[in-house]
């Protein structure tokens, strides 16, 4: 790269950090590397979605920023998207087809941080692109489990269950110590929470 290729880029990722969406235009313009990533393996794009900064991301996204590109702590655009309820930003990667295989720093893909942290509207778009509802990540936890182990029960934490539900989660897998969904949801007296489980067909053992 040349020193003047390094200055662009240097220059772009500084201004996707601070939310400067015009100067980031500017710099696509001129050709500034994408994929350019700062000291912890962050893209412009990366950063975009970090700051929720819309219009940028879909400036990005538009010349060829890549939803894919991993940082050193494993987030990708798409998977911190999911986890953060960046739902206009995932409608712009959506045609891109970014790659539901890849994981964050926990083995969990985009939905199940989306599950825990009760984005709706971001669980809605991504149950549209495929992604598998009934992942299992490193702590052996799917987005279902996620969503009572970590949740409140409360009128979010009933939707979204609801949602990964009809999109076939099961709701008898069950975490690395044989305890069900519906089980947690039980002893937290999640009871809203427990009845669309037990509907869905959820056991209080395996």
């Amino acid at each position: 790269m040349t020193t003047a290729a390094a200055h662009a880029a240097s220059d772009l990722l500084a201004a996707a950090e601070s939310g400067r969406t015009a100067e980031v235009k500017a710099l696509i313009a001129k050709g500034a590397d994408l994929e350019a990533r700062d000291s912890q393996g962050r893209t412009a794009l990366l950063l975009a979605v970090a700051g929720n900064h819309v219009e940028m991301a879909r400036a990005l996204l538009a010349a060829g920023a890549s939803p894919n590109t991993q940082a050193a702590n494993h987030d990708t655009p798409w998977l911190l998207a999911g986890a953060s309820g960046r739902t206009d930003i995932i409608a712009a990667m959506l045609p891109l087809k970014p790659d539901l295989r890849l994981r964050n720093r926990y083995g969990g893909n985009a939905l199940i941080p989306a599950c825990e942290r009760a984005h709706v509207e971001t669980v809605k778009l991504l149950l549209t692109s495929g992604i598998d509802v009934n992942h299992v990540n490193d702590l052996g936890w799917t987005c279902l489990l996620e969503i009572v182990i970590l949740g409140d029960g409360g009128p979010r934490h009933q939707e979204v269950a609801r949602l990964v539900l009809a999109a076939g989660a099961d709701p008898n897998l069950a975490d690395r110590d044989g305890l069900t969904p519906l089980a947690h949801a039980r002893a937290r007296g999640q009871a809203a929470v427990a009845e669309l489980i037990e509907q869905a067909g959820g056991r209080a053992k395996r």
